[in-house]
């Protein structure tokens, strides 16, 4: 994987691609992302927004950002590319009550499912193209780590 060049930074939707520049990170840009995304999420919790409206929007923005990003360096999912990552870690926040040790699991659970890809993240991962398919493998990663953690939360 070729690096992101720091002037690409310049061009907006890549800033937010890349997660305000975390997925510039030389070491697990993907893990720096979604660390960037817990602290983000945290704010945007206490701005009055409707959690899941954040998280539709997100997604939607971040088809076009990461299409437009994936196009200017002609790499389809660059791993500098972090976009899906955030609303994947959002999503996975979503419904549930935030303390550090929540924040650990849902950390935990997400990553887990992102990096593993279980059947059908990893079908879509390889078959959607374009922003859909950098977002969509995130999407499930997170609905799938928000029911895990909802299940955690209910019976332990």
């Amino acid at each position: 994987m070729s690096a992101i060049p720091p002037r690409l930074l310049k061009y907006p939707p890549a800033f937010l691609a890349t997660g305000f520049g975390s997925g510039l990170s030389p070491v697990a840009p993907g893990t720096v992302g979604t660390l960037v995304s817990l602290l983000l999420f945290v704010f945007l919790q206490n701005t009055g927004w409707p959690l899941l409206v954040i998280c539709v929007a997100g997604f939607f923005i971040g088809i076009w950002l990461c299409d437009q990003t994936s196009e200017k360096l002609g790499v389809h999912d660059h791993g500098g590319i972090v976009w899906d990552e955030f609303v994947g870690m959002w999503i996975t926040l979503l419904w549930v009550p935030l303390s550090l040790t929540t924040l650990l699991i849902a950390f935990t659970l997400f990553r887990l499912f992102d990096i593993l890809k279980p059947w059908p993240i990893g079908y879509l991962d390889k078959r959607v193209h374009g922003g859909l398919g950098i977002m969509i493998d995130d999407v499930i990663a997170g609905i799938f780590a928000n029911i895990c953690l909802q299940l955690i939360l209910k019976f332990l």
